[in-house]
This record gives C-alpha cells, structure tokens and sequence, in this order.
C-alpha cells in the first residue's frame, strides 16, 4: 500500500543546491539508490528506460542488493500491482492509476517516471480550467507577432517533450479536466503523434514514450472518460492499506521521513498515538469497530493514509514547538477533529457518538478521550 500520498520532505544534498530544496523530485531524493540498481541491474531495458522492469519493481517496494545497498520501500502493498504498472508502461498502452483519495497515486507515479526515464517533472496538473494547451502545445506570441507560425515560437507541452525525448509523461486527476481536453491525449496515445496544423508537421513518439495518469475514485461523473480514451489505457487499482499493522507502519515511516527533513523529534516515540490514529480512521473508514462487534457511522471525508500521516506530522510539530517533544493524545486531537468533521453538521453527530460508544468504553484510551472532548468534541 502507499508510502503515502503526502510529498517526500527527504531533503537532498549535493552542489546543486538541493539541500535547501523543500521536497526534491524523486530522482534528486533517491539518486543513490537509483545509482546502486542501475550499477546491479543486468537484465534487459527497453529501450530510453535507465533500469530492467525488475530493477523499476525493486526500486518501488524496496529490497537489498547484492552489494548490500538497501533499497526503501516506496510502496507498500501488494507486488502484483507493481509488476502490472511497470509492464504496462513497457507496452504501448498507457498507465491509469485509479483509487481514492489517499492511495499513493501521484507518489507511485512520480517514483515510476523517475526510475523508467530519470526524470518525473514533464507533468500536466489536472484542474477544471486546464487547457488543451496544456497537453498538446502553446505559442510564444511575441514571437508569433514578429515572425508568425514556427517551431522558435512553438511552447511544447510536457507531454510533447515526453514523446520527442522518449519518456515518460504524467498527467495528474486526469478526470477533473475537461472532457473535450482530456480527449487531445487519444491521437497521441493512438497513434503515437501529436500534429501541428498550423506548420503541417506532426512530432512523432520515440522509442520509450509513454504516459502516466491518475483519476480519483470520488470524481466518477465529474469529467469522465469517454470510451475511446479508456480503451487506451491500462487501468491498475490501487487500493488502501489492507491491515492495521500495515497502515501504521506506513504512517510510522513516513511520518519519520517528514520529521527528520522538519528537524522534529523522531516519530517511535509516539507509536501508541500513530496506532490509535489508524485506529480511528480505519473504524470510522469500515463503519464498524475493529473486533467487528459495533457498528459504526461513516463521516463524509475519506479519512485516507495520507490524511493520518498530515494529523501524526501536526502532532509531532505541536509537540516539539509546544511540549516536550513527545506524541502524546492532545496533539493529535485536533487534527483527528479537522479530519473527521468536514460536514460541520451530519460528521459532528458521527463523531460524537463515536467518541461516547467506543472510545470512552475502550481500555487504555481514556487521555485519547479526554483529549478529544477538550479539544471541541
């Protein structure tokens, strides 16, 4: 399941400069473990791509070379989901990678661009008001005044640079852009072109092209995609964590990255408080308590991984500014509250029964409680 969709804080060294770099792209961030794998890797690359399908599997869920380099995990979850994306993308079907909010989309994404082509920055950002600019090309019009229509004034789209350079593109919540825009992307996926009108050329795709999109789950009927632009992609569903052990180890790992980068204290000290997060928010995500005796109500927010990491993260600032550096209940009551209750009407009776059935009848959890009810439950 995803190391999370919450931006890697892990700063980067080096004299470029990337040690002051907030949040360094994946290749900046893991440039020596992409080394290691390409120095190791000896098995067959498609062609453009800087490591085997095996080596881009490996780099994502993590292992140990044989020279001992050890490879974090970039996704925890199950393998196959893996080996489906990265084979895809050594097709010519294009990547979608669709799950709700929270499930590491955009991280798998990134850290797929970085390991198949060196470089995860040719992105289109999905909005309602992209335009089709976006993904085919645009003008520099003081050079189209002075001289008209030419390749000099032409502005290339990121998805254009992906096909001439032979890499891979990214294009982000692919269905909360226009259907009419999103529909630009079928001659390019189709036939591998992209064509200029306006000059009577055409860029074609190289050898190592491809795409990578991400959709969210809860947009379905917001923009969604026509039947001939699916057909061009292989779907891969990426799901949430699939046990409690699972999920805090996730939050634990990412939270201690975040941490580290934020100079906060290290996240292990509040291992209780990290596990009654994902506690939470499983129970409340499941609508039913752990030990599947009680049934609950589900708030209207998706309560995801990535929003557990945000509230452990919050904590451990609130801690380290304004307490003794350790996790306790109260820092992260609050942002348990700014989590659950989005419906300021419907979620706060969810939550209040929530807090009154099981939390306070619950052993061991009565600071958790008290914590809450002070915080404004």
């Amino acid at each position: 399941m995803p190391e999370n969709t919450t931006e890697e804080a892990a700063g980067g060294t080096g004299t470029d400069g990337s040690a002051q770099v907030l949040r360094p792209h994946a290749e900046d961030a893991f440039a020596d473990e992409l080394k290691a794998l390409a120095a190791a890797d000896d098995r067959p690359r498609p062609e453009r791509w800087r490591l085997s399908p095996w080596a881009v599997a490996t780099y994502l869920l993590g292992g140990t070379l044989p020279d001992g380099t050890v490879v974090t995990p970039k996704y925890v979850g199950p393998r196959r989901i893996v080996e489906v994306a990265v084979t895809t993308l050594a097709t010519d079907r294009a990547l979608l990678l669709l799950g709700v909010p929270g499930t590491a989309k955009t991280w798998v994404s990134e850290h797929l661009a970085a390991a198949v082509s060196g470089d995860s920055t040719l992105l289109v950002q999905g909005t309602a008001g992209t335009p089709e600019e976006a993904i085919r090309y645009g003008w520099n019009y003081a050079q189209l005044l002075a001289h008209g229509p030419s390749r000099d004034a032409l502005v290339p789209s990121p998805v254009m640079r992906a096909m001439a350079r032979g890499t891979t593109a990214r294009v982000e919540e692919l269905t909360r852009i226009p259907a009419d825009v999103q529909d630009t992307l079928i001659t390019v996926l189709s036939e591998k072109t992209l064509p200029i009108p306006e000059l009577g050329q055409e860029v074609q795709a190289v050898r190592g092209f491809n795409l990578i999109a991400t959709a969210n789950d809860r947009d379905r009927g917001v923009n969604e995609l026509s039947s001939a632009l699916r057909r061009r992609f292989n779907t891969v569903v990426l799901p949430l964590p699939a046990t409690p052990e699972e999920e805090v180890a996730i939050v634990s790992r990412r939270v201690d990255q975040i941490g580290r980068s934020l100079e906060l204290p290290p996240a292990p000290e509040g291992t209780d408080e990290i596990r009654r997060v994902v506690t939470v928010f499983r129970e409340l995500r499941d609508g039913v308590t752990t030990d599947g005796r009680t049934k609950l109500k589900s708030p209207s927010g998706t309560l995801s991984t990535a929003e557990a990491i945000s509230v452990v993260t919050s904590g451990l600032a609130l801690a380290a500014h304004f307490g003794d550096g350790v996790l306790r209940s109260g820092d992260v009551a609050a942002g348990i509250l700014g989590a659950v209750i989005r419906d300021p009407a419907a979620d706060r009776v969810v939550w209040q029964e929530y807090l009154e059935t099981v939390v306070r009848e619950r052993d061991g959890w009565k600071d958790f409680y008290r914590a809450c009810r002070e915080a404004g439950a």
